[in-house]
């Protein structure tokens, strides 16, 4: 009898210490998943004491250790392990209430996380009970999931490494065997995502065209969707090169081997991981160095970085832009309105009218790609602009939408200083009150507090009213107002983005235009 209940009592103990755990562990696991699995970004997150709070785990401890000084034995055993249950509860209710940006995705990998994960745990806490004090395990089980973490990482990185490889080179070989397929490389610190879109709704007119979805362009992603949607019947495939780091664009490059080549911007970007602007001009533009000699690469002559590039490649280059009159293709005239943008196109001593219902001078020169590229392939000047009145608005990036009828210009996917500054100068054209909502730009690296004081300042006389989500990650931007002489009753910081849109729902009409500029991943607010 005395075994069985030792036993229960065992038993007992092991499940709800894993119960107060376990917020704490889908937690880690999930800013692993945001952070790439890439330990060296999630120790930067887990060591950046403001990117999470423990002040309530703490209130916890000091509970604890209080009921631990005034009982002893097997009653302050039942005490902790009843406080370490209501408080678990508690967790998970907290937790059931919480909305991310970004969910935890129970991918392949994150299960196979997760087996080692509650293996390793569970050993961990069986160990514990034999030599620690019932009331300082509990203390761990807030604190241990955030650093088991490192562990179980560095165990499956191996086993992790050989399946993404196989897959790899499954993808290599389809894309080997389909020798007629037309690649194209899109790289940029910005721009990348839209340019793609406009790209591939604009060849889709003519070519049975694939692009990589949404941001997937890591190897992997790339894998999973040469692997998952390429078929024998795809003529061009358009593929997204994203890189935060030297040598992910060499490696994406010999990867996929494009004959067509973009750079749609440079600029400081990932800063924290290049360590270097020279690091960043040089990593993009090796997705024109490393075309073949008679591959086409096409460049933005309105990004400085780009421009001054000595580009040490004899492929052709085609040049597109809005300032400079050497490029090869030149936007003039841009007349934006909530309807969308209307320009001309002057292709040597010829111009053509364009309409598009994209928004902001970045998406214009994003179009003049698309369109240099469309020529390039053959497809006629009035076919390319039956596609470009036609191409779709890229969800989140200065995506006009309604909202309760409210008119909102959406552009809250990962904001950066060229394309904050251009969604303001489209916000100063709209009618009636014009107002933005942010939180700012990160992964700036040391000029990011500088980048968004200017964020701040730019919005005088381009903006009436400014909402600014997060008071510690606005302060930048605040005082870029402030400094700027910004109206004082002309802008509210809010705690998070539903008092934010609960403030323009009673303050504004549904003439009024709002900027949504920014909505930064969970791993990241403060």
């Amino acid at each position: 009898m005395s075994l069985i209940m030792n036993t229960f009592e065992l038993c007992l103990e092991v499940v709800v210490l894993c119960a107060l755990s376990f917020t704490y562990i889908k937690n880690a696991l999930h800013m692993f998943q945001q952070n790439r699995y890439e330990l060296y970004r999630y120790s930067r997150w887990l060591f950046d004491r403001k990117n999470h709070n423990f002040s309530v785990s703490l209130i916890f401890a000091g509970l604890l250790a209080g009921v631990c000084l005034r009982f002893s034995g097997f009653q302050a055993v039942c005490y902790v392990l009843f406080l370490d249950l209501i408080f678990a509860l508690y967790l998970l209710y907290a937790e059931s209430k919480k909305t991310y940006i970004k969910e935890l995705v129970l991918t392949p990998r994150v299960k196979r996380q997760i087996v080692c994960f509650s293996i390793l745990w569970l050993i961990f806490v069986l160990c514990s009970m034999t030599f620690i004090d019932i009331w300082f395990i509990s203390i761990m089980m807030m604190i241990m999931p955030y650093f088991f973490i490192f562990l179980v990482g560095a165990l499956t990185y191996p086993m992790e490494e050989r399946i993404k490889k196989g897959y790899e080179n499954e993808a290599r070989d389809i894309l080997d065997t389909n020798s007629n397929l037309i690649k194209i490389g899109i790289t940029g610190s910005y721009g990348k995502t839209s340019t793609k879109n406009i790209i591939t709704d604009i060849l889709s007119d003519h070519y049975l065209t694939l692009m990589t979805p949404a941001s997937y362009n890591t190897p992997m992603g790339i894998t999973r969707t040469v692997r998952e949607m390429m078929k024998p019947i795809h003529e061009v495939f358009v593929c997204e090169m994203g890189a935060d780091k030297v040598d992910d664009i060499s490696y994406l490059m010999d990867f996929v081997k494009p004959k067509y080549g973009i750079v749609t911007s440079i600029g400081p970007q990932h800063l924290n991981t290049f360590r270097s602007m020279d690091n960043i001009i040089k990593e993009k533009m090796n997705e024109i160095e490393m075309l073949p000699a008679d591959g086409v690469g096409f460049i933005n002559l309105d990004n400085e970085y780009i421009r001054d590039y000595e580009i040490k490649n004899t492929c052709r280059i085609i040049s597109v832009s809005i300032d400079n009159e050497d490029a090869d293709y030149r936007a003039t005239k841009i007349v934006y309105s909530r309807s969308g943008t209307s320009f001309s196109l002057k292709i040597g001593k010829r111009y053509y009218k364009f309409q598009t219902a994209l928004l902001g001078k970045h998406n214009v020169t994003n179009t003049l790609i698309g369109i240099a590229l469309g020529i390039e392939l053959g497809m006629s000047v009035k076919e390319i602009q039956k596609a470009v009145a036609n191409i779709r608005q890229v969800e989140h990036r200065l995506e006009i939408k309604k909202i309760n009828g409210y008119t909102f210009i959406d552009d809250a996917f990962n904001a950066n200083p060229l394309g904050s500054k251009m969604s303001l100068d489209v916000l100063s054209m709209m009618p009636e009150r014009r107002v933005i909502v942010t939180p700012g730009m990160i992964d700036l690296g040391e000029k990011e507090d500088e980048i968004n004081y200017e964020f701040g300042t730019y919005m005088k006389d381009r903006a009436d009213f400014v909402i600014l989500v997060g008071e510690k990650q606005t302060e930048c931007i605040l005082k870029g107002l402030i400094d700027s002489g910004f109206k004082e009753n002309g802008y509210l910081v809010t705690n998070n983005v539903r008092e934010a849109f609960d403030y323009v729902y009673t303050h504004f009409s549904v003439n009024d235009t709002i900027l949504l500029e920014n909505d930064l991943p969970d791993a990241f607010n403060k």
